[in-house]
């Protein structure tokens, strides 16, 4: 079959799945509703196809609408097939999986169509933190439809049918789809509303297939760890050269290059994704202050900052670890916070909820200082003082309150390059910070991988409480 064709809905659940492991539940609902002349419609399924089957032999639940049947509109037994399939994946601890391409709300059904939509919502909040929800576009997902999808965990989008919108682009003033289209997959990945943007169907049911394997099936399971065939002693002699463009540390870190990026169009000042060590999986954040090429040219810069973008970026992957107990992994190389009139609007909220994140999350957290770590946003950034187990640095990284020049300047009241440098030898250097206890160990670039898993290791069974509520406000 070609990758370019558009598959039907049993047709996508066939791709994604396992060879014969599809069960489908519910196939012979349909509508109740029989008013304008629907009952003269036949609706195989009420346009939506649900059962379960397996991803790499772990079970999943999975639902796709049928654009064939009323567009895939979604009426009141359409949308109780879905929150079914949600009960029975909270039941068993499974994902659930989402195939969308539907036109919106059945508008003959009205109120009971409405109602039922309403539930779904209610759903996906009770599995949130249960069960990993991921959802993918593939056609059109408009109105209450994209919040379906943003309520997930993660969404995937076809780069060209599909379309995420609340307001269609035309509905907006002062534009239209041929100006911008604010539905196209493209414009949602730069605002962060999607994870993934992949070239076809076919491609991205096979990037949700990789990505299924790296999760735990609920909260309560371990994530899915392997026999890691990859040197767990292996040297990284370059990481020191990798610190700027940082995915590639983040590749020579994981087992074999393994690394599934996440919102790699959004906030690219801040990468996260997940990576394998010794075979188990790893939430990863980072600071990115370039994009390289194949040949290590920069296409891209950015400051070493951290931006209210990119604290939202990485305040969702902490949060989601937490919530499905993978350890999470930080490679901080931070100079302070965005100066920029537009990021002084909502840069402290941002923030203090990427601080929150970090202080509240009891899974393992280690974090690498690769480069410089000044001020305040060393702090947001995973460290010890609000909860990282353990702390590295590299040889040469900096760790302090500012650079030694401008420190120099307000405390002497001059620019002497003599008493710059005395600051940065007293304050500024990673073996100050590891003599008061603030990071635990300086170390090469080579032995960078071997002391990561060493320590994940030590930590796989930490154990960590919290004053008891019902849930933070931050």
């Amino acid at each position: 079959m070609s990758s370019t064709a558009k598959l039907s809905a049993k047709e996508r659940i066939y791709t994604l799945l396992d060879d014969n492991s599809f069960v489908e539940i519910g196939a012979l609902v349909t509508k109740r509703n029989t008013d304008f002349n629907l009952q003269q419609v036949e609706t195989p399924g009420d346009g939506v196809v649900t059962g379960y089957g397996v991803i790499d032999g772990s079970p999943v639940y999975v639902y796709s609408q049928d654009a064939a049947s009323l567009h895939g509109t979604m009426g009141e037994m359409h949308a109780k097939k879905i929150t079914n399939l949600y009960q029975l994946a909270m039941k068993t601890g499974a994902p659930v999986i989402g195939l969308v391409d539907c036109a919106g709300l059945r508008l003959q059904e009205a109120t009971d169509a409405l109602e039922a939509f309403g539930q779904v919502y209610s759903c996906q909040a009770m599995a949130s933190g249960i069960v990993p929800q991921i959802t993918a576009v593939l056609g059109t997902c408009g109105g209450g439809m994209a919040v379906l999808a943003s309520m997930s965990d993660f969404v995937f989008m076809e780069e060209k049918n599909g379309k995420l919108f609340v307001n269609t682009p035309n509905a907006i003033e002062g534009n239209n789809v041929n100006k911008c289209d604010t539905a196209a997959a493209s414009f949602m990945a730069e605002g962060g509303s999607i994870d993934f943007v992949c070239p076809d169907e076919v491609s991205l049911l096979n990037q949700i297939r990789n990505l299924v394997a790296v999760l735990p099936s609920n909260n309560e399971d371990d994530a899915a760890d392997e026999v890691c065939a990859d040197d767990l002693n292996r040297q990284l002699p370059a990481i020191s050269s990798e610190i700027l463009d940082c995915t590639q540390a983040i590749i020579d870190i994981s087992d074999n290059g393994f690394f599934v990026e996440t919102k790699a169009e959004y906030a690219k000042e801040m990468v996260t994704g997940f990576i394998k060590l010794n075979g188990a999986a790893v939430g990863v954040i980072a600071n990115r202050s370039q994009i390289q090429d194949e040949k290590g040219k920069a296409v891209a810069k950015f400051d070493s900052v951290l931006t209210a973008k990119g604290c939202y970026k990485a305040e969702k992957m902490v949060k989601f670890c937490d919530a499905f107990g993978i350890p999470v992994l930080t490679l901080t190389n931070v100079t302070g916070f965005s100066a920029d009139k537009n990021e002084a609007k909502g840069l402290a909220t941002a923030a203090a909820k990427l601080t929150y994140a970090f202080a509240d999350a009891t899974v393992p957290k280690i974090n690498l200082v690769t480069g410089k770590a000044y001020g305040s946003a060393y702090i947001t950034m995973n460290s010890k003082s609000v909860g990282a187990d353990l702390v590295y640095a590299l040889e040469g990284a900096e760790i302090g309150t500012m650079d030694a020049s401008l420190a120099a300047q307000i405390i002497y009241g001059d620019m002497d390059a003599d008493k710059a440098a005395e600051y940065k030898a007293l304050c500024l250097n990673a073996a100050s910070a590891a003599k008061r206890g603030y990071v635990d160990a300086v170390i090469t670039g080579e032995d960078v991988r071997a002391q990561l898993i060493y320590a994940y290791e030590m930590l796989c069974t930490k154990r960590e409480t919290r004053p008891s509520k019902k849930h933070g406000t931050i």
